[in-house]
């Protein structure tokens, strides 16, 4: 599911909620709910979250294993 591999890439890259939820300009409440699927993830975000990562949309959303745009 896609909510774990952002999980996953926040961890990876030793982040906290705090700290990703600020770039977002987002609680750290409202992020949560997003890893935890307690909230529905705009497309702004998930743009926002690949463009952060530099990943692509596609890997955000589990439809590729392929990390990086093309």
């Amino acid at each position: 599911m896609y909510l774990k591999r952002i999980r996953d890439l926040r961890e990876d890259n030793d982040l906290t909620q705090t700290e990703v939820a600020k770039y977002l300009r987002i609680s750290q409440q409202y992020y949560s709910n997003i890893e935890k699927g307690e909230r529905t993830i705009s497309v702004d975000i998930i743009c926002m979250l690949a463009d952060y990562y530099k990943v692509s949309t596609d890997y955000l959303l589990n439809r590729t294993d392929i990390k990086k745009p093309f």
